[in-house]
């Protein structure tokens, strides 16, 4: 069984990358350990977020910070035991949020951000997955009167900045759109330009299918079997050993398990977040909403309501603790109605992400025929169909649709 490529990794960004290596011709096999969808692709708040340009950057306000501190709060929890091992990826990630950095990470990554939805677009049109997307946008809601004046002059500015559009809504105005919130923001931003996924576990799995239907396979095996052979590299399946010239890590928060035995360095780390589903008591919402000073988001899924927790800092492999869902929860359950659960336990997900806010994209710089794909932090469903087309764009030298260069896997020595 041997291809021009494998792909291991079958999340948004793999399954991206394998289906726009094989529209440019590649033979490709994409391998996982478990099904397509199943691992962070299937938790997240289900947003392909074209107006999210600036990234999530480490916080600087001293109130924010003493509030952080206290780990009292929704939007953040960590785990002290966890400390030790993310000092020194915290300490960078502080220095790139500085408001100069912050702007450079901005302004590279605009180009993937605003293709976006535009490239989501192409393969639900070719997948035939139109009822799983709403182009509706989302919600930032508020729940202070000044910091909704506050934000309203930021995200107009920005949005004259980047051609968005955003519509503040009042008190009254987010109540008579969505009439199933109980009192309690004091005004929202609507942000029209992104779409939303009703399930993106089968989003990534519709995808998947589409690869397949188009020659591609769809292999179950461990990436940790990768080796390099002469001038190929091979993978142990459920099928038997494969092998191909190129390889492409596209393993999100575990890519480390391939890269760091081979050598490489990158300061990628895993913020973990929990979701939940609720049986709705009240009139769904149509957008996802994000309770912005409170930190979680709700978003619509098939009928059901799906919170959406902030970040934890903890070790990867630590058992799950549910603390800041259950904040959440407690915050969040008045005002949309949320009824009972109804999931068994709170799934546990993994963001990759790296401490200068830029995903890690383009060949490995030591090894030839290796490449990388992983890193995109909070913004894997959002970014996966766009990187998918750069890397593919990069691996058979066509045209790239952006600058690669900010992506490149040697900017971390």
């Amino acid at each position: 069984m041997d291809f021009d490529v494998i792909v291991l990794g079958a999340g948004m960004v793999g399954v991206s990358s394998a289906l726009h290596l094989q529209d440019r011709g590649r033979r490709v096999a994409l391998v996982d350990r478990r099904g397509p969808g199943e691992e962070t692709s299937f938790g997240n708040a289900g947003l392909i977020e074209s107006s999210s340009v600036v990234p999530y950057a480490f916080p600087r306000h001293p109130a924010t910070l003493l509030r952080y501190l206290r780990n009292q709060s929704t939007d953040l929890y960590w785990d002290y035991k966890a400390l030790p091992t993310f000092a020194s990826w915290l300490a960078r990630f502080w220095w790139e949020s500085s408001p100069s950095r912050l702007e450079a990470a901005a302004r590279d990554m605009f180009p993937l951000i605003r293709r976006s939805v535009v490239e989501h677009d192409a393969l639900i049109a070719r997948a035939g997955l139109a009822s799983l997307v709403h182009h509706g946008g989302w919600l930032e809601a508020f729940r202070t009167e000044a910091e909704f004046e506050r934000q309203s002059e930021v995200a107009e500015a920005k949005a004259r900045t980047h051609g968005l559009r955003v519509t503040p809504l009042d008190a009254a105005a987010l109540q008579a759109r969505e009439c199933g919130l109980a009192p309690g923001f004091s005004g929202a931003l609507h942000w029209q330009d992104p779409a939303s996924v009703a399930n993106p576990g089968a989003l990534t799995k519709g995808y998947a299918r589409l690869f397949e239907e188009g020659g591609g396979q769809l292999l179950t095996g461990e990436a940790t079997t990768l080796r390099q052979q002469a001038d190929a590299w091979t993978v142990q399946t459920s099928q038997g050993m494969v092998s191909a010239r190129e390889v492409v890590v596209a393993l999100g928060p575990w890519s480390d398990k391939i890269f760091a035995p081979l050598g490489y360095r990158i300061p990628l780390r895993a913020k973990r977040g929990y979701h939940m589903h609720y049986e709705p008591t009240r009139a769904m919402l149509s957008v996802p909403l994000v309770d912005t000073e409170k930190g979680y988001v709700i978003a619509p899924m098939q009928g059901r309501l799906r919170l959406t927790t902030g970040v934890e800092i903890a070790r990867r492999e630590a058992a799950p603790t549910g603390i800041q869902l259950g904040r959440a929860e407690h915050i969040a359950r008045p005002i949309f109605g949320l009824g009972q659960r109804l999931d068994n336990a709170p799934w546990l997900g993994l963001r990759p992400c790296t401490p200068d806010m830029w995903p890690v994209i383009g060949a490995a710089p030591r090894h030839r025929g290796l490449w990388f794909s992983f890193g995109h932090n909070h913004h894997g469903l959002t970014l996966g169909p766009v990187s998918g087309r750069l890397l593919a764009e990069m691996m058979t030298g066509a045209t790239p649709v952006a600058d690669p260069y900010p992506f490149r896997p040697e900017r971390f020595r």
